[in-house]
Parts: structure tokens; sequence; C-alpha cells
């Protein structure tokens, strides 16, 4: 059986866990604070989940879904990660994470600095612009007319395929927003992001051509 890895166990890393749970993936998922403190999420889950350090997780999954900010001093176990797709579910937000000047500038993205900061891993930007809880709301099966669309950017076409997979599994149409450079089109503020209750993948398709540099900070 499949294992996915998750760090972080907020609201999208425990949401993202009971959608690889109830799909048939094992997880194993980690926090800051340890272990012990993710008793009741991992009762919730069953047996197909178990709690562990964030080095653990890196180490069990065959792919590793990243749901915390990025730091400029990196905190992720980069050996652990090594060779393995890492699926970054983060937004840059200034207003929580402080001021990046690489990002701000537009001279680099946020999901491009966290693969810098995983140089032998392959990191793809997936489920950034959907609400936790619209990961079983807007879900449909394959071939539902209207299918709610979700984007994927990454400089790794085995990463893209990864997460294109992961979201018909889950429920979601996929548009390829490749490469890194261009995930900003998804951030906070975009219309993509501004139509994340629901867009199809043409409608997503056109609103990621429609993004524009915006300043920071942006409340999206």
């Amino acid at each position: 059986m499949t294992t996915i890895g998750i760090i972080g166990a907020g609201e999208v890393g425990s949401q993202l866990a009971r959608a690889a749970v109830a799909h048939g993936y094992q997880v194993v998922i980690a926090n800051s604070r340890g272990p012990e403190t993710l008793t009741h999420l991992v009762d919730e889950l069953g047996p197909s989940a178990r709690a562990a350090t964030a080095a653990d997780a890196a180490e069990a999954g065959d792919s590793v879904i990243t749901a915390v900010p990025l730091k400029l001093v990196n905190d992720m176990p980069v050996e652990q990660l090594a060779g393995k797709i890492v699926l970054d579910t983060n937004n840059y937000m200034p207003w929580r994470d402080g001021h990046f000047p690489t990002i701000d500038s537009g001279e680099k993205t946020v999901h491009e600095l966290r693969q810098e900061q995983l140089p032998t891993s392959k990191v793809a930007k997936a489920f950034t612009h959907i609400q936790a809880p619209r990961l079983f709301l807007s879900a449909r099966p394959p071939g539902t007319p209207g299918r709610h669309a979700l984007s994927v950017s990454s400089d790794h076409p085995e990463a893209v395929e990864l997460v294109t997979r992961l979201y018909d599994e889950f429920g979601f149409n996929t548009v390829d927003n490749s490469p890194l450079s261009e995930s900003w089109r998804s951030g906070p503020g975009q219309p993509a992001w501004l139509s994340h209750a629901h867009q199809t993948r043409k409608q997503l398709a056109a609103n990621l051509a429609d993004a524009r540099r915006i300043p920071y900070p942006v409340r999206g």
C-alpha cells in the first residue's frame, strides 16, 4: 500500500490526511509539537495512519506533503526527502510569515525557494487554492460535467503526473501551471485564488492566464 507522509497537521494537513485514508493510502503525519499531540487525529483516521516526527514522516512516505509555511532558514528534513516528490501546499502570506524580499520583488516564487531548499527532491505546488473543507465538498467522480479543477506547478514532469493522478483520485480535474516560476498565478489575491469555491478546468485555465503581478501584502 502506498504511503503518503504529511508534514503539518493543521487544517490543510489534517484534511489531506483524511482524504488520503479515504482513498486507500497509508498516512504518516507529523507536526511541530511531537507525535504524542496527534493522538486524537490518528484515532479518527484509524489503522491506516500513525503519527511521527517530521523526519520519520518524510522517510516513510513514498511521496510527501508539506503543509507548513516556508521559512527562510530551512526546517524541512532534506536528507529524508531526497529523491522524493514533495507536494507543497504553502501559500506566501507576508502578513503571516513576514516579508521575503526575493518573493516581493518577483525574482522567485515561494515554491522555487522550497525547491532550492530541497535540491534533491522534486517539488510541486499542489492543493493551494482550495479551502480544506472543499476537499470533500467539491470532490466529484471522473467525467462529471463541470468538475472542480485545481492547478499544479512543478519543474519535474513526474511530479505533475503524480499530482494529476492524486487530484483525479480525490475528485478533481487538473490544470498544469508549470514551471514553478509560474506558480504565483494561483497565489493569494489572484483570480484562481478568488474563485476557490468552484472553477472548471476551462475557467481555471482562464483565471491563471488573467493573473497579474500584485504588490504585497494582499489579503485574499
